[in-house]
C-alpha cells in the first residue's frame, strides 16, 4: 500500500493535460473497441479463432466486450484507473498472441503493442491529479 501511496504522490506532483487526453484517448479507443467487439460478433469470433479449443472461450469472447466497455469508461474519468488496467492486460495480451497463434496482422499486432505499453504507464502512474479518483479522494 506504501507502494501505491508513493506513486500516486509521485503521479500528482508530475500531472500534465497531455498526459490525461492519452489517458482520455486510450479509454476512448477500448470503449470504441468494445462497441465494434459488441456489434460484429462474426470478426470477433474470427479474433478469438485461435483460443476456440481453451475451455470457457465463449465467456471470454464476452468478457473482452463488457471490460472494453466499461473499463474504457473508468479509464476516460480516472476512477479506479489501475483497477481496470490490470482488467485490461490480459486481453491485450491475448490480442497480442492472437498474432502469433492465428493470421499475423501486423497493425492489429503494433495497435496491441502500443496500447499494452500505453496500460503498462497508467498502470504505474494512476489516474493522476485531473481524475475522478483524485477529486473524491480530496473531498474527505
Amino acid at each position: 500500500m506504501g507502494r501505491i501511496k508513493a506513486l500516486n504522490k509521485w503521479a500528482n506532483a508530475h500531472t500534465y493535460y497531455l498526459i490525461d487526453i492519452v489517458r482520455a484517448a486510450l479509454g476512448l479507443f477500448l470503449i470504441l473497441k468494445g462497441v465494434d467487439f459488441m456489434s460484429d460478433a462474426q470478426a470477433m469470433a474470427l479474433v478469438m479463432d485461435p483460443f476456440r479449443e481453451l475451455p470457457g472461450s465463449m465467456m471470454i469472447m464476452h468478457y473482452v466486450a463488457a471490460a472494453h466497455f466499461v473499463g474504457g469508461f473508468f479509464i476516460i474519468v480516472g476512477l479506479l484507473t489501475r483497477w481496470c488496467v490490470v482488467l485490461q492486460i490480459p486481453i491485450i495480451i491475448g490480442a497480442i498472441l492472437t498474432n502469433f497463434l492465428g493470421v499475423m496482422v501486423v497493425a492489429n499486432l503494433i495497435q496491441a503493442c502500443v496500447v499494452f505499453l500505453v496500460l503498462i504507464f497508467f498502470l504505474l502512474y494512476g489516474s493522476g491529479k485531473h481524475s475522478l479518483d483524485y477529486y473524491l479522494k480530496m473531498q474527505k
